[in-house]
């Protein structure tokens, strides 16, 4: 096995590390390599020899080395693993990966088996592991962001909070498979799509019942702009309720197009933009995870 760590990783995460690095010398033959930065990527795949690639991050760590391994072509033979050390862990949650034990996800890693498993790909560049969202998730992030190193998971529903009071919604035209689900008439707080069930460290369900095996994406646009709306919409956004709701629109698809006034794209974590288009496809089993 090949195991990438974070070079930046603080005392704690090193020492978990340690222990995750004892389970998996137990099961075969470990090299590490560390990541500090995109441009170590390369070097640390061209070193991987056929070997199973252990990922020790969270999402946005897994999205860098997918995303890597498509654009090399290898990411149909690539076997990947994944130890949940980020701060949200949101796709390891929704796969069955163990988010608070890193010994049995370490040992997970080291026995279980590679499956096929769906990536959502953007034009241009860019995948999606875990989900990519717009509007109001992805301001709430923006606001989260510089308070991530400090507050941990706690720093989601405060930027959640702070992103609730600026969020006056996006004129948005939103297509799946052809079908326009939202014209830009009216302003959309959200829209998203859910390639597993949870975002923001497991504090919303936005694909409660999303599957990253069936080859669809799981698509919400929500509507809820008004105050008491937007508190309606986010408390049920917490329990995946929010697709019972008049004004949310959710459905499955394979190919969805945003586009509209700028927005900025949290996708695993990952913020990019602002954009007026954007456009995703679903690659059905594009890649393999060890689960």
């Amino acid at each position: 096995m090949l195991v990438v760590t974070n070079e930046l990783a603080g005392r704690t995460e090193a020492d978990a590390v340690e222990a995750v690095l004892t389970v998996l010398r137990d099961a075969g033959d470990v090299e590490t390599a560390a990541c500090g930065d995109a441009g170590d990527v390369d070097r640390i795949l061209d070193a991987r020899r056929g070997r199973r690639l252990v990922v020790v991050g969270g999402d946005g760590s897994l999205h860098t080395m997918v995303g890597a391994l498509l654009r090399r072509g290898e990411a149909g033979t690539c076997e990947v693993a994944l130890i949940p050390l980020g701060t949200g862990n949101d796709f390891a949650r929704g796969v069955g990966i163990p988010v608070d034990d890193v010994a049995a996800a370490a040992r997970l890693a080291a026995t279980g088996t590679a499956r096929p498993t769906d990536l959502i790909v953007a034009d241009g560049a860019g995948v999606v592991v875990n989900a990519v969202h717009v509007g109001a998730g992805a301001e709430a992030a923006l606001k989260a962001r510089p308070l991530k190193r400090w507050l941990k998971i706690a720093a989601f529903p405060i930027g959640a909070v702070l992103a609730g009071f600026t969020a006056r919604g996006w004129r948005l035209r939103v297509t799946v498979d052809g079908a326009v689900v939202a014209r830009g008439r009216r302003r959309v707080l959200m829209a998203g799509l859910s390639n597993a069930p949870t975002i923001a460290g497991g504090t919303g369900a936005l694909g409660p019942a999303a599957d990253p095996t069936d080859g669809l994406a799981d698509v919400t646009v929500s509507f809820a702009v008004g105050p008491l709306a937007r508190v309606g919409y986010a408390l049920a956004l917490r329990k995946g309720r929010h697709p019972g709701r008049d004004d949310v629109t959710h459905l499955r698809g394979r190919d969805i197009r945003i586009e509209g006034e700028p927005f900025h794209v949290n996708a695993d974590g990952e913020l990019t933009g602002p954009f007026r288009s954007r456009h995703w496809t679903v690659a059905q089993g594009a890649w393999l995870l060890v689960r």
